[in-house]
């Protein structure tokens, strides 16, 4: 059995490769950084480490960042100013290295973890020289070759922090951290826009703050500086300002001493924090914007809220109203506490959960706060008729309220109607309300059912909340795809149209409305919910939510702008921009996302309906495995499962699937095997729809095979790889597709095991045998001469499946 690889990378990076440790501002080839070592700038200022958040150390995640070194006389305490891995934490005890290899790669590896590729130098394998890291006085981590040439630079990548003299524009902004301990991405971000020449703070995309325009302002002491308009900050109130400046296409900022700062070295730097306001972390710690104060419908305090962004009204809302914390408990009619509604998805933060509440349909949502007391999710107050109990001792929960919700004056008005009209129109609205009431019993238990899958109690216990999942309404659905406009179509499967649509808050999604005639039904709706909304990895498809109308089942997934492989594989022009390199890493990509699936997701997950048209490209053409309708989850001591019920696409099921129903982990490796040989060759397979046409890629594995033999296996390259292609690692892929579409489960390797073979260079690869190939209604294996001819008497007929 082949060992994991990041076992393997881990034992030469220690042991055959010779590096050692440092403790300088430079680290040159082979040497390394270690959880016991660290990287010092000349001015001792900054320091390079392995970092856990200050305000959660008993988390067990750790961070490649940049801090202030805390035994310097540093501005003040402050969070790391950049980190290379937020979205990958590394776990404390995996023995995390920061590497720069021979060949000028920086790596960072971690026992039993794949490694996270900081830097990859480009070109040949070969070893380059005279290449450093150095961390420099101005808090840049920067790559060099021959001292010179800056190959990368930590400065072009920044996390949460502006430091003075980087450059910030459109395509390199900077992300606040998601919470105070938690480094991912968050909903602000701080960006330069050229054309008219201003600073913008974006919330989820949508414009929530603008500087305005630089202009000259006057101070006595300092003559004319410039200054944004819409700044606080001020050079005849503090110590020193910012000398802020335009280069077109970008902006930077440099610090100017002030008078009582002459005879200090001063490094500033501003820090965008998870409630959208910007600081400096200099040890005053200066406002200099308030974007907190911002909510998109009304701005509210003095001077600082300049420049907030004002967007249209819900028709139910007026810009008087506001959110105000107080503590106490909300109580329907009968005076009875009210349960929040809740929405417990990590990735949402205070700012998502008050633009939710004040966006809500019917205006009914009264309050709200984070889930849980915690510092992510959502907890709602909903209802017309709520009642806000006061209590002055603090002790109870602090909840944002609305202050005067238009609920309260209709109320009114509907009590002086009730008095006029008397006994029966109160007994008709008494009617009317329990209708209302059953009808959201019936829905709230039909999204119960629908989340519920059958014979998972541990999913069942969770219920919807549980699962992450925002349920759209149809309106809005009908808004964000234009009416299910034509223009909007990005194309049709077997189980229905996917349309492109733009929600309210400016985020592109994908809409996959599930026809009535697919065939996939309530069983096959529930699993993609619960299985996409259970997993989180960069090489799956992000689910963003679901609707139902009626009839109607829609899942909304996160828009990929170059939607999928086949669109590219199987086309002259598209696969002219599929060069070798970006070939490769699809086929990495998708194997890095079944081993998630197979061995790393909390739920063990056989996809069973691998193929192109279900591996997604995003704007960096990584892959993304998308689809999971027909996919299956194995319990932990499970190896292999047997069924009746065949499904999938011709040409991509493994023999002892299509034969007798038995499916494993083995069966995902031998689409993988199928789908690497198209890559490869640029193949469509699809003679099964067209029997005089070509030969089908898993005929055609046929004749790899016998290519293989004859060592002639380059002439499967699809000849748009001439000039892009690198030999060695094409034939490592014909080779690894072949030992994957093996006739038996067991000859076949793990998706581990591919991913070693994938990433080591000098692993041994076992031979193939010769393959298995499925035609519409036969299995046939290909013998060696030696053994008496056989041909399977097992018949199978599929002509009920077809491709998505």
């Amino acid at each position: 059995m082949a060992m994991a690889p990041s076992i393997l990378q881990w034992i030469c990076i220690t042991m055959c490769v010779g590096i050692k440790a440092v403790s300088s501002n430079t680290l040159t080839q082979g040497d390394y950084l270690d959880s016991a070592s660290q990287l010092d700038s000349p001015n001792a200022l900054f320091t390079l480490r392995f970092y856990a958040p200050e305000s959660n150390q008993s988390t067990n995640h750790i961070y490649l960042a940049i801090v202030f070194n805390s035994g310097a006389s540093a501005p003040v305490s402050h969070k790391a100013i950049w980190i290379a891995n937020r979205d990958d934490p590394i776990l404390k005890n995996s023995d995390p290295q920061l590497t720069l290899s021979s060949r000028g790669d920086l790596t960072i590896t971690r026992h039993l973890g794949l490694p996270i590729q900081v830097y990859t130098a480009q070109g040949s394998n070969t070893t380059t020289t005279n290449i450093t890291a150095t961390l420099t006085d101005t808090g840049n981590f920067i790559l060099l070759s021959n001292a010179t040439q800056v190959l990368w630079q930590s400065y072009d990548h920044p996390t949460d922090t502006l430091l003075s003299g980087m450059k910030l524009s459109a395509n390199n902004r900077i992300t606040s951290w998601l919470t105070p301990s938690n480094p991912a991405p968050g909903p602000f971000s701080l960006e330069w826009d050229p054309s008219p020449g201003e600073l913008v703070i974006r919330r989820r995309g949508m414009a929530y703050w603008r500087s305005g325009r630089l202009v000259d302002y006057h101070n006595d002491s300092m003559g004319n500086v410039k200054n944004f308009e819409n700044f606080y900050l001020r050079p005849d109130r503090d110590s020193f300002n910012y000398n802020l400046t335009s280069g077109g296409d970008y902006f930077v900022y440099t610090v100017i001493q002030g008078r009582t700062m002459e005879s200090r070295k001063v490094t500033s730097g501003w820090l965008l924090d998870e409630t959208g306001n910007v600081s400096t972390i200099d040890d005053r710690g200066l406002r200099v914007v308030m974007a907190s104060l911002c909510n998109g419908y009304s701005s509210i305090g003095d001077g600082y809220s300049k420049g907030c962004e004002l967007w249209e009204l819900p028709k139910c809302r007026n810009r008087n109203q506001v959110f105000d914390r107080r503590s106490g408990d909300f109580r329907d009619v009968r005076g009875r506490s009210v349960m929040p509604t809740i929405d417990g998805n990590q990735s949402l933060i205070l700012s998502d959960c008050r633009d939710t509440c004040w966006k809500w349909s019917d205006c009914e949502c009264a309050g709200y706060a984070n889930y849980m007391g915690g510092d992510y999710g959502c907890s709602y107050w909903i209802g017309g008729d709520l009642e806000w109990v006061q209590d002055n001792s603090g002790a109870d929960e602090k909840i944002y309220v609305l202050q005067s919700p238009p609920k309260a004056k209709a109320k009114s008005y509907i009590g002086i109607i009730l008095g006029e009209v008397g006994a029966i129109l109160l007994l008709m609205l008494a009617f009317v309300l329990l209708i209302m009431r059953n009808r959201k019993v019936k829905r709230e238990e039909r999204l119960h059912e629908l989340l519920t899958l059958e014979g998972h109690t541990e999913l069942d216990n969770r219920g919807a909340n549980g699962h992450q999942l925002k349920l759209f309404t149809y309106a809005s659905i009908i808004s964000a795809t234009n009416n299910f406009s034509s223009n909007n179509k990005l194309g049709e499967g077997g189980f229905g149209p996917v349309y492109k649509g733009r929600t309210g808050d400016g985020q592109d999604i994908a809409v996959k409305l599930l026809s009535r005639k697919s065939g996939q039904g309530l069983l096959e709706f529930k699993n993609e919910l619960i299985l996409i909304s259970e997993l989180q990895h960069v090489n799956l498809v992000k689910l963003i939510g679901f609707c139902i109308h009626k009839e109607d089942k829609m899942i909304i997934y996160d828009y990929m702008p170059n939607k999928s492989l086949d669109c590219f594989l199987f086309s002259p022009s598209g696969r002219e921009q599929l060069d070798w390199e970006k070939r490769f890493n699809i086929i990495e990509g998708t194997a890095q996302g079944l081993l998630y699936l197979h061995k790393h997701s909390r739920l063990r997950i056989i996809h069973r309906d691998m193929k192109p048209n279900n591996i997604l490209l995003d704007h960096n053409m990584t892959p993304k495995i998308s689809d999971f309708g027909l996919a299956r989850i194995f319990k932990e001591d499970t190896s292999e499962v047997n069924t009746n019920r065949r499904v999938g696409t011709y040409g991509y099921m493994a023999p002892e699937y299509a034969m007798q129903g038995i499916f494993s982990v083995k069966s995902d490796v031998y689409s993988y095997g199928v789908l690497v040989l198209e890559i490869v060759s640029g193949r469509k397979n699809n003679s099964f729809h067209d029997i005089e046409g070509p030969l089908s890629i898993v005929e055609y594995v046929r004749f790899a095979w016998e290519l293989w033999r004859k060592d002639d296996a380059l002439q499967l390259m699809d000849p748009m790889l001439k000039e892009s292609c690198v030999l060695e690692q094409l034939r490592k892929c014909i080779h690894i597709g072949l030992l994957c579409v093996e006739n038996h489960a067991v000859d076949r390797p793990t998706i581990e095991d591919v991913l070693f073979m994938l990433k080591n260079e000098t692993a041994t690869l076992p031979m193939p045998k010769n393959p298995s190939f499925i035609t519409r209604n036969s299995v046939f294996q290909q013998v060696d001469k030696a053994t008496p001819q056989q041909s399977s008497d097992n018949q199978v007929t599929l002509s009920q499946l077809s491709g998505r």
